[in-house]
């Protein structure tokens, strides 16, 4: 089995090269994004301790069906426009909520381009909040 990997390998340098490539590329990929964001356990003790802030993108009518209480609700498409209302929080945890975890760090990128030196992202999001059977407020 071994021999014929290397034999495989010795006819096909240009196709194990790029193999190669594309795996290391993944890998480095993956490591990256497995250090950026906070478990939901994580993100409680940033806000309660250090006087956070639980920054939720999704829209308002995805906000009032269930979010985590005490919450800020500003759309990701109105971010921008509406940075002015998170100012106190610059030098404080920002800990961003999407529904899934996925387009929160957008949302992470832009605040820190804008001064936030401590925003980061709640991992799974809100899915992984209510899987972890935290505590949410409806309106």
């Amino acid at each position: 089995m071994i021999d014929q990997l290397f034999e495989f390998v010795q006819n096909h340098l240009l196709l194990s090269g790029a193999f190669l490539v594309v795996l290391v590329a993944w890998i480095a990929y993956e490591l990256k994004g497995s250090n950026s964001g906070v478990s939901t356990s994580e993100a409680t003790s940033l806000i309660n301790h250090e006087d956070g802030l639980f920054l939720d993108i999704r829209e308002v009518k995805d906000f009032k069906a269930g979010h985590i209480a005490g919450a800020r609700n500003i759309p990701q498409g109105r971010l921008g426009d509406r940075l002015k209302e998170l100012e106190d929080y610059k030098e404080k945890p920002v800990v961003v909520v999407c529904k899934h975890g996925q387009s929160s760090g957008a949302a992470v990128g832009q605040l820190t381009q804008a001064g936030f030196t401590r925003a980061t992202k709640l991992k799974g999001g809100m899915t992984q909040w209510q899987s972890d059977e935290l505590p949410v407020v409806r309106k």
